[in-house]
């Protein structure tokens, strides 16, 4: 019997099936309750399906790794591969004497390359894609093509975005960030949501955090949690958070990490260019997604006009977000970093493509003015004729030109209307 279709499209599915049929082990991760299950069942309903979750298929794995992957039927999907990172070295073993496509496809809650009993990579052997949690694009059952847009230059002036949502009954830019884009929660009130979020935090760090690093008290790990929310869209700064926590600069650097490897946080690297100069090289840490980000800092739809500076950094991790995610179908080698030079000059996001370079900043009101591309100009100086386009996204309906016509004011809407 096939699986049950996913409640919402997963535009990554494409590439996931693409990989099958010619890499032996294809290995989907991203975090727990992402639809990562839900996405390869459906892919593939005519695999065997084993979940290294259940006891008794665990505790096979460890007690013969080997024995355990020879058992297996031809074709098998082993969810929840990190429980077990000593299974790699077997699955790699197996790949080597048959490398038939698509023998393994794996899911992971944490990277299975970054745990630290894994003492053997599949390097050549396996393709990794990761799936976030749903962006708007999917949520809306749209495919998704704001970067491909970007990277085409198909934003034109004079365009208006198709997003009146007070005559759609569609969610307000507000309700979207609060909500974030795990499937479960996006069921419930507001109020469940939250409860949603505070007992996924909690599940994540007592058990999953287990599986990839030794951690000396889950609960700093939970507190530095809160922080980054708090300070989400900032420059990381570890010795500031040592001293709130009162912990060690090299403690909070693990910490970090780890949460990393569990899909918590993401660390966006600063840009840098040889020779540029009097550059900031602080990488910005965002919540992987903003729906955790707004519980954890106690951010609600209406402190939109009451704290918008708390509001406009989840909103720039909430761009974020949506970007990174578009990559994995629309060009998984894009990379994404942040700009900001010693003059406070910056852009929140940019986005390179070998040494081609494109500029995004991230506006939370509905206009703008010329003065809102200056850190686009700046980005633009230094790459040169390396620099595209630069992007001001914000709350508004118009694709404006900003005197470079090479700079667009772009209303955000554009994320999931295109």
């Amino acid at each position: 019997m096939d699986a049950p279709r996913p409640l919402y499209p997963r535009s990554l599915a494409p590439a996931l099936r693409e990989a099958l049929t010619d890499t032996p082990v294809v290995c989907l991760v991203g975090p727990r309750q992402s639809g990562k299950t839900t996405l390869v069942e459906h892919l593939a309903s005519d695999r065997a399906f084993v979940s290294l979750d259940e006891h008794n298929y665990r505790r096979a794995a460890e007690d013969d790794p080997d024995g355990f992957v020879a058992g297996l039927p031809p074709d098998v999907t082993l969810d929840e591969v990190q429980r077990v990172p000593v299974l790699l070295v077997a699955v790699k073993r197996a790949v080597d004497r048959d490398r038939r496509p698509g023998r393994f496809l794996l899911t992971g809650s944490a990277n299975p390359l970054l745990a630290p009993t894994v003492t053997d990579s599949l390097a050549g052997r396996m393709e990794i894609a990761q799936l976030h949690p749903l962006t708007e694009s999917e949520k809306a059952r749209r495919p998704g093509r704001f970067l491909h847009a970007l990277l085409h230059g198909a934003f034109e002036p004079g365009i208006r975005a198709n997003d009146d949502t007070s005559t759609t009954g569609e969610p307000t830019l507000p309700e979207r960030l609060v909500a974030g884009g795990f499937p479960e929660p996006l069921r419930r009130t507001a109020g469940r949501a939250r409860q949603w979020h505070r007992q996924y935090v909690r599940g994540i760090i007592e058990r999953d955090v287990r599986d990839v690093a030794r951690i000396r008290d889950a609960h700093e790990l939970g507190r530095l949690l809160e922080l980054l929310a708090l300070h989400g869209a900032e420059l990381f700064n570890a010795s500031r958070l040592a001293g709130d926590l009162g912990l060690r600069r090299e403690t909070v650097d693990h910490y970090v990490a780890v949460l990393e490897r569990v899909f918590l946080v993401r660390r966006l690297p600063a840009w840098r260019r040889d020779p540029a100069r009097r550059l900031i090289t602080s990488p910005k840490v965002h919540l992987l997604d903003s729906g955790l980000a707004a519980t954890l800092a106690g951010l609600r739809a209406d402190d939109w006009r009451s704290d918008r500076s708390r509001m406009g950094h989840l909103l720039e991790s909430w761009v974020v977000q949506q970007l990174v995610a578009q990559a994995t179908w629309t060009d998984p080698d894009l990379r994404f970093w942040h700009y900001r030079d010693k003059d406070q000059v910056e852009v929140d996001v940019v986005v390179t493509r070998g040494r081609k370079t494109w500029g995004i900043e991230v506006k939370a009101s509905g206009a703008v003015t010329r003065d809102d591309g200056r850190g686009l100009a700046r980005l633009a100086n230094r790459c040169q004729e390396d620099f595209v386009a630069g992007i001001v996204l914000y709350a508004g309906r118009d694709i404006l030109p900003l005197g470079d016509p090479r700079t667009l004011a772009v209303p955000l809407s554009e994320l999931w209307g295109r």
